[in-house]
């Protein structure tokens, strides 16, 4: 499966087990509803993340959130006929995985596949050896992989051209992404450079945050493709997605990517 360009996000309201959870019922409709959008809107796959599921567990979510993630992914991948991905967060990348080879979906994204992070959650490992083991059943199912992932902070003289390299070249990831400092925050494009000086012509890299319809040309000089959710919804991550705003979105990015 080739890595879709440009990808919308479902953000899921709070799952069963997570505090505030609602309606299962009401977080699939709304998962639909959005990815038909994104669909109609002309996206070329949609990536569903358990966003409402805040504070997250770092690396080791329960299995309400696997057997709830899977039944959304499901119903989504059935439901549009672009590829789907899947992120769940903080960074289960086995459970991922496992969410992924039950709905089949054709991708995964994961925050911290290698090295070491200091986030909200405390210090999150990758564990690229039992991803990379763990997919060997699994060679459809793609990995996008974080590098220096936004809402973290990367220990004291590791390097992002270190980090980049290792993703690449030692730890199995099929793309890069590219985020700023949080959600809906824009990377420096000039870092977006330096990820194509370090990987080189052929590796699929990514924006994965903050980018919209006016700074699309810039941020996509160097990269292959986005994930996009803050800049397409109606007010704020867990409203519905506008069709409008995605669809213009969709159209900026397009014509950088050309």
């Amino acid at each position: 499966m080739t890595l879709p360009p440009v990808i919308g996000m479902v953000h899921l309201g709070p799952l069963p087990g997570a505090p505030g959870a609602g309606s299962i019922d009401a977080t699939v409709d709304a998962a639909l509803r959005d990815a038909a959008d994104l669909e109609a809107a002309g996206y070329d796959g949609v990536m569903i993340e358990n966003f409402g599921d805040a504070p997250f567990y770092a690396d080791d979510v329960p299995k309400t959130t696997v057997a709830a993630m899977t039944r959304v992914v499901t119903q989504v991948v059935e439901s549009v006929s672009i590829p789907v991905g899947v992120n769940v967060l903080r960074n289960d990348a086995l459970a991922a995985l496992a969410v992924a080879a039950a709905a089949r979906a054709s991708f995964i994204r994961v925050n911290v596949l290698t090295g070491t992070m200091f986030t909200d959650q405390g210090i999150i490992e990758g564990r690229a050896a039992d991803v990379a083991r763990a997919r060997v059943s699994l060679p459809g199912v793609r990995i996008l992989a974080d590098c220096f992932v936004k809402h973290a902070v990367p220990p004291p003289g590791r390097t992002f051209e270190d980090e980049l390299a290792d993703l690449w070249g030692r730890a199995g990831a099929d793309g890069v992404i590219i985020s700023g400092s949080g959600t809906g925050s824009a990377p420096d494009p000039d870092r977006l450079g330096v990820a194509r000086s370090v990987l080189g012509p052929h590796a699929p890299i990514y924006v994965g945050s903050g980018l919209d319809a006016d700074n699309a040309a810039a941020l996509l000089e160097h990269a292959d493709g986005a994930i996009v959710g803050s800049s397409l919804k109606t007010a704020g991550v867990f409203s519905p997605v506008d069709p409008v705003k995605a669809r213009a979105v969709l159209q900026a990015a397009r014509a950088a990517l050309s």
